[in-house]
């Protein structure tokens, strides 16, 4: 089951080439983008007449035609041609998407609700000017999105997981962040005070050996998007602003924006971009972060690839919580809200 009424991405806007349908699966749904000249457009990706993948099709002008048989289908969903007949049934139409095209990637609306553009999260596209934000394009999963949402949301397993990628300690592990509940999702902040890295991961931050005080806090938004902020500042900061980011000009910053997307039940699609803020430099410093990132998104897809595997294994499994799941116990019922909200709005519609 996938949370209806809310913005999923669908991919970034530059895999989106004019001139030819693309077919994507969004949360169980098939469907073609294709771009017009009012910009990206989706439709269920089955032509009406013989349920043939319009993603197979050909674009002309502003419409799709199936090469099946050669219904042609308008921005809206509409047929507006069947070679050889002219009169066309009123039920010779596909289910059309709201697409929107912000912060460098594609968001489809998936849900019988009105679309409403201000629910779109507040990411960072790769042209801001203030950032230097590089694409780590995406990653498949053979795995349920909900898995990966629960690793992001619960960054204790940094200390073991990412261990050579980041080279997090183990005060990720033995330390608690400050949750807030967000009117979508959930804020999580925390102070790590002289936090220890790699130097490859100190030397991506622009940073010199002396050790320095981290505070990170981002916002985990359904239907699956984290967008995270991480400044570091001299030893001693966290002493001084205990309970909040200093009003102070940081030693380094960086900004990362991700989202999950479900796929099917068992597969999802994860997108990202990191890098620090604009200046000197920042383009060589985004490459060294994406870099680390592709090493530590890698580690995450091989631990929660398996953990489905067990799942999957397992008759009636049994998860056991730890005071590090506050974020996820909460992120969890959200969504368990979202989907039994749809659930009981298509009962009252049957």
């Amino acid at each position: 089951m996938f949370a209806q009424n809310c913005w999923y991405v669908a991919g970034w806007l530059t895999e989106f080439e004019e001139g030819r349908p693309h077919a994507r699966m969004v949360a169980g749904e098939r469907v073609v983008l294709f771009r017009t000249g009012g910009g990206l457009v989706a439709l269920e990706d089955r032509c009406a007449h013989r349920l043939a993948p319009l993603s197979l099709g050909r674009c002309e002008g502003d419409t799709l035609r199936c090469m099946y048989h050669g219904l042609r289908f308008s921005a809206d969903g509409r047929c507006v041609e069947i070679p050889g007949q002219e009169k066309i049934p009123d039920n010779a139409r596909v289910k059309s998407y709201p697409v929107v095209e912000r912060h460098s990637w594609a968001w489809i609306w998936i849900g019988e609700a009105q679309a409403d553009p201000a629910l779109i999260p507040d990411a960072i596209g790769l042209d801001h000017p203030d950032w230097a934000l590089k694409c780590g394009g995406h990653l498949d999963y053979a795995a349920n999105y909900q898995l990966i949402n629960d690793n992001l949301l619960d960054f204790s397993h940094l200390s073991y997981v990412h261990a050579n990628s980041f080279g997090a300690g183990p005060e990720w592990a033995t330390s608690r962040p400050v949750v807030e509940i967000l009117a979508r999702g959930v804020r999580v902040s925390r102070w790590m005070p002289r936090s220890a890295s790699s130097l490859r991961m100190r030397e991506a931050r622009g940073l010199s050996g002396e050790p320095a005080d981290t505070f990170s806090s981002y916002d985990f938004l359904v239907p699956g998007i984290l967008l995270l902020g991480s400044e570091s500042y001299p030893a001693g900061t966290a002493e001084r602003y205990p309970d909040r980011r200093p009003d102070l000009e940081p030693l380094s910053a960086t900004f990362s924006c991700q989202a999950v997307t479900p796929v099917t039940d068992r597969t999802s699609r994860y997108f990202f971009s990191w890098g620090p803020r604009a200046g000197p430099g920042a383009e060589e410093m985004a490459l060294k972060l994406l870099a680390i990132a592709d090493q530590a998104f890698a580690e995450d897809k091989v631990m929660i690839e398996a953990q489905q595997l067990v799942i999957d294994a397992t008759d009636r499994p049994l998860v056991v919580p730890t005071t590090a799941d506050k974020a996820v116990i909460i992120f969890q019922r959200m969504m368990a809200r979202m989907m039994k909200g749809h659930t009981m709005a298509a009962k009252a519609v049957a």
